[in-house]
């Protein structure tokens, strides 16, 4: 028996009748969900009359955070701590990985070379030179960041580095630069390559270029242990031995904060001369707090950060140990290559304050900053022939005593003027092959990647100038 149909006039009165009840029910489903979400967010934030006020603690840590009176200092106090933690905690297990691959590794890898027939030269590119640059960079450069890291990211997903950009918006847009330019900056004390690649957070090419030219007025880990060394050696040294390490890391925090002035006049000018233009809105909304997520957290800043940033170093440190361990054993009229090179830099070295040996120590240094103290002692030793120090020509090192090192930088000539120099040219100079090679990808510009690498040089040798100058002056 055939099934009745329906005219299709009852089809279209049925249909119409359908989907009038299925929006009647879908908009007062919508309506009574923002009802309830307004109620839970009154619930939260207003306290009617009579009724006892809640303790709303996300609202109050806001208000103590992005204070105009304790923003600052708490930011302050939570980046020193940050760096007390990262610079203290990397001491041991830097100290142990250089025991490890510069104390043991290498004298078995020369043993095993020389067993094995190798010429003495091939020995010493690929042992003194190669090996141990690489050495070097990883027992320096890995401990700092596998500390660092993680509590950046940590201090990022709990939504502490957002209520920082808030804090410093204000500075940047007067300085013509980005607000987030502070999480960048920030993530530059840690591996200036790291705060290249955070600049991917501001949206205009503008700011981002402005961002990616300063960032390396961010001392970076690899550059903490020059500031802390020579600091110590000369600075901590003026005052009684009580206040020394007071002295010292007040000097450190100086040239930190130099830095940061540094970035926001730099900005102030690039925004009013080669990247001119507005500065964009910046629209943050604050994240909620976050409880820690540890194993999130781990994975991000040791492998996307730490192990990718520490490759490419090692990688770029390659060239400098076979550099090194060449020009100081290639000779030419009885001389190294090295010490032609100190000779012909030293006028201009001692012109703004520095040596000859610290120039070429920052030059064939290009790839890694954690090696321009061992280059340093090693060239000192070179040029100047002291007896007692080191492993031979080309062969990096560092000394355990600090009456040792005042020893070797007192035979280079080595002054109060020379010290306080060095610490600002290690704030102020070219970035490291690793940023350098960062730049260039981030910004796919040879004229960028040039502009980055040349602009800090430049200052660096301008500011030595003039703080030697002043210095000659007074001295007389």
């Amino acid at each position: 028996m055939p099934k009745a149909t329906m005219s299709p006039h009852a089809l279209i009165e049925q249909a119409t009748s359908l989907r009038w009840e299925i929006g009647e029910n879908f908009h007062d489903s919508l309506m009574e969900s923002i009802y309830q979400d307004a109620a839970e967010i009154s619930g939260r934030s207003v306290t009617k009359v009579g009724d006892k006020p809640r303790l709303n603690w996300e609202r109050k840590l806001d208000r103590l955070l992005t204070s105009r009176l304790y923003g600052f200092p708490l930011m302050m106090l939570m980046l020193t701590l940050v760096f007390w933690i990262t610079i203290s905690g990397a001491n041991v297990p830097s100290a142990m990985l250089a025991s490890l691959l510069v104390d043991t590794l290498h004298p078995v890898l020369k043993s095993l070379a020389v067993s094995l027939a190798f010429p003495w030269w091939l020995t010493g590119l690929l042992v003194d030179g190669i090996y141990l640059a690489m050495a070097w960079v990883i027992s320096v450069m890995l401990p700092p960041m596998a500390i660092f890291f993680p509590m950046f990211t940590l201090l990022e997903d709990f939504g502490y580095l957002p209520r920082v950009a808030f804090n410093l918006d204000n500075l940047f847009r007067k300085s013509g630069a980005h607000g987030k330019q502070a999480m960048s900056m920030t993530m530059g004390y840690g591996c200036n390559a790291a705060g290249v690649i955070a600049a991917r957070i501001i949206d205009s090419p503008r700011e981002r270029l402005i961002a990616i030219i300063t960032n390396n007025f961010s001392l970076c880990n690899g550059r903490w242990p020059t500031q802390i060394l020579v600091a110590t050696l000369f600075i901590g040294s003026l005052v009684p031995a009580g206040l020394g390490g007071l002295v010292s890391a007040g000097a450190v925090v100086t040239v930190a904060l130099l830095g940061v002035l540094l970035t926001f006049g730099t900005s102030w000018v690039l925004s009013r001369t080669l990247l001119q233009g507005e500065v964009s809105a910046f629209s943050l909304e604050l994240p909620p707090y976050r409880p820690p997520r540890i194993l999130q957290t781990l994975y991000t800043s040791l492998i996307d950060r730490t192990i990718f940033v520490l490759w490419r170093a090692v990688v770029f440190a390659v060239p400098a140990g076979a550099a090194i361990w060449l020009l100081s054993n290639a000779t030419i009229a009885g001389a190294s290559l090295s010490e032609h090179i100190i000779d012909f830099l030293n006028p201009v070295g001692l012109l703004v304050g520095l040596n000859g040996v610290i120039l070429l120590a920052y030059i064939i240094a290009i790839p890694a900053n954690e090696i321009v103290i061992p280059t340093i002692l090693m060239l000192t030793v070179l040029s100047t022939k002291i007896a007692g120090f080191g492993e031979g020509d080309g062969v990096m090192f560092e000394l355990d005593d600090l009456d040792a090192y005042r020893q070797v930088f007192r035979a280079g000539g080595w002054t109060l003027l020379t010290a306080v120099n060095l610490m600002l040219f290690s704030l102020v100079h070219n970035p490291c092959s690793t940023t350098i090679y960062t730049i260039y990808k981030e910004t796919g510009s040879l004229k960028w990647t040039l502009i980055s690498s040349l602009v800090p040089v430049g200052m660096g040798l301008v500011l030595c100038f003039l703080v030697a100058q002043v210095w000659f002056f007074i001295s007389g």
